[in-house]
């Protein structure tokens, strides 16, 4: 690993403050543990000298890169260039806490128990992610307090949950009810409970009035969107990507911008394509409808654009992962599958995992229809996908469930039951079959 620095400001880095250094450094990595640098072996990557405080020392040496022309640190998890520890004492921490991180983090991954118990509130959850991973946390024995506006229920029974099992977590789960965007009224709430970790999986809202509320806050654990990386033509995003200041998740990167502003301590997590039971995005249940009545299946092009999908059951223990976590404090995760798929092979593995028979496939050009405002095709038609490397090797996670069984989990217990979030609507896709000639003869 070689690094060079360019102007005076460099060499005076171990005698004056950290944050007065403007000077740009450059960084060739040729070998490191962390994910997202082993991806960019032999590319060099630009750091803007910063300032990193001492507690952050010891724990940068996780991953940490010594720099010997200058007796200082460059910490690659942090973005951060340190001074004021021995290059000596540097490696000797780096060594002790590189051989420990592994096994430390594997053993909270794998059994959240073993964490300390903390007093979480959640903002919404009621929908989809929050309701898998409230129970999570309360598993792990955390109190765990849900803000929601109180339209609907806190706590829903899942399919395959015993009423004694469902009585026993619902019991345990607190309610305020209020209105985020009701900011006076939200801090009035929220100031002295003394909450010490927050979930926020809404959609990208006003963080702020969260943070006057709660100035003691731990640990602030934001659901982004892998939505927010510039489109690209090299693959896999990974999470020092460039992001897309006019993506439709700007709000997101903002709230990312912000927390990092505060200097609260942060975590984001970067889901792609979420499935699972009570998905309310029409993802798996755009195809399991189509599936049903035997329809042909329309997809856009030529059906080999690759993506990505992940089980919401994956992402909620992504999530308990790097609660506690030092390791995750300012970082961002990319959270999915672990394999890539097309959308044909989505359709298939639909279909499989549904037991129905291998599906009829048309393609059609979308630059040829006007469909309004509806969607023809449930996914965004383009290459789109990430690298789950950091998050694996950070935080000793990995997805359980493969696309065909996660798939057959979600019908198992959502579709296949007879449920879902909304009601099939095939017009697009008539207008597509008559376009190309196709008639079909389906049961009503």
């Amino acid at each position: 690993m070689v690094v060079m620095a360019a102007g005076a400001g460099a060499a005076m880095a171990t005698s004056r403050p950290m944050h007065s250094v403007t000077t740009l450094i450059t960084v060739d990595v040729r070998s490191t543990g962390s994910a997202s640098f082993a991806r960019r072996q032999q590319q060099q990557h630009k750091y803007e000298v910063a300032s990193l405080s001492r507690p952050n020392l010891l724990e940068a040496a996780f991953t940490g890169l010594h720099c010997t022309d200058f007796g200082a640190f460059l910490c690659p998890r942090q973005h951060r260039f340190c001074s004021g520890i021995s290059e000596v004492a540097l490696q000797r921490s780096a060594t002790h806490l590189q051989q420990s991180r592994k096994s430390r983090w594997a053993v909270v991954s794998a059994s959240s128990g073993q964490t300390e118990s903390k007093k979480i509130l959640l903002m919404g959850g009621t929908r989809f992610i929050g309701i898998y991973l409230a129970r999570l946390l309360v598993e792990a024995g955390h109190e765990v307090t849900m803000f929601t506006r109180g339209k609907a229920a806190i706590t829903q029974q899942l399919a395959d949950e015993s009423d004694k099992d469902y009585a026993e977590f619902s019991g345990k789960v607190k309610h305020i009810q209020g209105d985020r965007l009701d900011f006076e009224g939200l801090k009035s709430k929220l100031s002295g409970t003394g909450f010490e970790a927050v979930y926020d999986i809404n959609e990208a809202v006003e963080v702020e009035p969260i943070l006057e509320a709660l100035p003691n806050i731990k640990q602030y654990i934001f659901c982004s969107s892998a939505g927010v990386y510039l489109k690209s033509d090299l693959l896999p995003h990974f999470e020092v990507d460039a992001v897309d200041p006019k993506s439709r998740h700007k709000g997101k990167l903002d709230t990312e911008s912000l927390l990092q502003k505060k200097g609260v301590p942060w975590t984001s997590i970067r889901p792609v394509y979420i499935y699972g039971p009570l998905n309310y995005n029409p993802v798996e249940e755009w195809f399991f409808h189509r599936l049903k009545v035997g329809r042909p299946i329309p997809v856009p092009n030529s059906g080999l654009q690759v993506t990505q999908l992940g089980h919401v059951k994956d992402l909620a223990k992504a999530f308990v992962s790097v609660l506690q976590n030092p390791v995750a404090i300012g970082e961002v995760y990319n959270i999915s599958g672990s394999k890539y798929v097309t959308f044909d092979g989505i359709a298939r593995a639909c279909a499989k995992a549904a037991g129905f028979a291998t599906p009829e496939i048309v393609y059609y050009n979308p630059k040829e229809f006007d469909f309004g405002k509806k969607k023809a095709f449930p996914l965004r038609d383009q290459h789109f996908f990430t690298s789950i490397e950091k998050a694996q090797k950070d935080l000793g996670w990995a997805p359980e469930f493969g696309l065909v069984d996660g798939l057959a989990d979600s019908y198992n217990l959502d579709f296949g039951r007879g449920t879902f979030r909304k009601a099939a609507d095939f017009s697009t896709d008539d207008m597509i079959l008559e376009k190309l000639g196709i008639k079909v003869a389906v049961a009503a």
